[in-house]
């Protein structure tokens, strides 16, 4: 077993025997690295599931070798690469280790569309804030949201505005940047419902109601196999939609949802959850349903979390049974 310790232009081995017997401890450059893990005879080499791991891993699986990424949270870091390496060998060596799935190049393109688009949503946004706090220095009150941006720009063309003339041109300015990254998180859009309808699985994702195309990629991109999770409750687990635990002595106590997990899949459910909620999106819930009793007597935040934690389980079913979505009358009838 060789544990790798990745960085930028150096990377350190370490390798042991199953035993845990030391074999060699190396320090290479990057093209060296290479060269000997290519003459190296076929071994478990294990790394951090870090950006370029998976980049990695996809090279050593090409060389022969069998490949495990561990997240770093499970090693214990000593501040170099040598203890690091080290470390990582100790890990994986542990027999309920769990490890991380490889992502394929398709699936890291697919992730750098969704988190570029949600750059420019927050970049957006933080234009839009400082132009309404100009404004609002200037005696102008303007609502939150993009939808007002026709609002605000009609403010410079108001024939009795006293705007000072460098500030209309400092707002427009801004207007005309927040106009541009607007075409481009369209044109993201657009890109993002082209992947999303190419794909079968996007596909049957969005047969779920409050699962867009935004979602389905998200699941493609970042989402392991789903026949890694045991259960749907271990997929909610890894998305961070269940409570933390502080249970002791036998009994039970749960606390607040843990958010210890993947962040960009858990956002969108939640928001797609929270669509099912609002006025609209309750027409089509039935009045003997959970989710309606849920809302009877519940805070709608609280009832938006089941539902994306019910959402997620749904989903683990649906990929694992190659199925699309029934709705749970539709469920008990068959």
């Amino acid at each position: 077993m060789i544990g790798v310790d990745l960085a930028k232009a150096v990377f350190q081995l370490h390798a042991t025997s199953m035993t845990g017997q030391l074999r060699f401890c190396k320090k290479l450059s990057r093209q060296s690295f290479l060269k000997f893990m290519a003459e190296h005879p076929p071994a478990v080499v294990v790394m951090e599931a870090c950006g370029s791991a998976h980049y990695w891993a996809r090279e050593m699986t090409s060389l022969g070798h069998e490949v495990k990424l561990i997240a770093p949270q499970y090693v214990k870091r000593q501040k170099n690469d040598a203890a690091d390496a080290e470390a990582i060998v100790i890990a994986a060596q542990r027999p309920e280790m769990r490890f991380v799935e490889q992502k394929s190049a398709e699936q890291q393109g697919r992730a750098m569309l969704f988190r570029a688009r949600a750059r420019l949503v927050q970049q957006r946004t933080e234009l839009v804030n400082m132009l309404r706090a100009f404004l609002y220095e200037l005696g102008y009150v303007v609502p939150q949201g993009i939808n007002n941006m026709p609002r605000i720009a009609a403010i410079f063309t108001e024939p009795n505005s006293d705007l000072p003339e460098i500030a209309r041109i400092e707002c427009r300015d801004l207007l005309e940047q927040i106009e541009a990254m607007t075409v481009r998180i369209a044109t993201s859009d657009r890109r993002i419902k082209d992947l999303a309808g190419q794909a079968d699985l996007a596909r049957r994702l969005q047969t779920m109601p409050g699962v867009g195309p935004m979602t389905a990629l998200a699941v493609e991109a970042f989402a392991p196999p789903m026949e890694s999770f045991k259960c749907g409750r271990d997929f909610a687990a890894w998305l961070g939609l269940v409570p933390k635990q502080h249970s002791s002595g036998g009994k039970t106590r749960h606390g607040r949802v843990s958010k210890a997990g993947q962040s960009d899949i858990r956002q969108l459910l939640v928001m797609g959850a929270m669509s099912r909620l609002n006025w609209m999106g309750r027409k089509s819930i039935p009045e003997t349903s959970w989710l309606a009793r849920m809302l009877a007597r519940k805070p709608r935040m609280l009832v938006a979390i089941a539902l994306a934690n019910k959402m997620a389980r749904m989903i683990w079913a649906m990929l694992t049974k190659q199925e699309d979505y029934r709705t749970p009358a539709t469920a008990i009838a068959a």
